[in-house]
């Protein structure tokens, strides 16, 4: 949690190690004890294959464990299932049709969500958290329009869990999206590319 303005608000890493100079591991590690480090860390590793997905998440879970940081493995539920994680992160539809069952078994339950509608859905469904996005223009969806704060703040009141802003988001605009409603702000290029993470 980070201060600004005198409001507290939640900072997120969203992982990509193709954006990491050097190791990655030794990278997340200094991402977990620098200044303004995250609250929690994403690990979204779309790229890989879900036999790779699950060797990475083995190690930064303990990295994470070792620095008292959550860590919410994305996407692959039957990996997060099998290696205990406390949280999982996935896209609206695959979290509409995951069994509650699926769904007791984690502490915590992020869901990607794209209009106020999907946001609904997603903390009757359950939902912990929310992401919303993207919201200012970012190389991820190059050629997308972004949504916009506008978006954001309408997102922010339909719901009362966490909604956490994402896409295009740096030091100089993160706190728009705090204004706007936002518990938090998910970074990844400004964890993954900088020795010392801003904000």
């Amino acid at each position: 949690m980070v201060s600004g303005r005198n409001i507290d608000y939640k900072l997120i890493c969203i992982t990509n190690r193709h954006l990491v100079k050097g190791d990655f591991y030794t990278h997340i590690q200094h991402i977990l004890t620098c200044n303004n480090k995250p609250g929690m860390l994403v690990l979204r590793e779309k790229d890989l294959k879900e036999e790779e997905y699950i060797i990475l998440a083995e190690k930064v879970m303990q990295i994470c464990n070792d620095n008292n940081t959550l860590c919410v493995l994305h996407y692959f539920k039957d990996t997060a299932l099998k290696l205990g994680a406390d949280g999982i992160h996935l896209p609206y539809t695959m979290f509409m049709d995951m069994p509650a069952s699926e769904k007791n078994c984690f502490k915590v339950k992020g869901v990607s969500i794209h209009s106020e509608e999907e946001a609904v859905n997603a903390q009757k469904a359950g939902a912990s958290y929310i992401m919303a996005g993207h919201i200012f223009e970012t190389a991820c969806k190059e050629g997308v329009k972004p949504r916009g704060t506008g978006f954001l703040k309408k997102v922010c009141n339909k719901v009362n869990i966490p909604v956490y802003a994402i896409g295009g988001i740096n030091e100089n605009n993160a706190f728009c999206c705090i204004e706007a409603g936002a518990a938090g702000v998910c970074l990844m290029s400004g964890y993954m590319k900088k020795t010392d993470a801003a904000l």
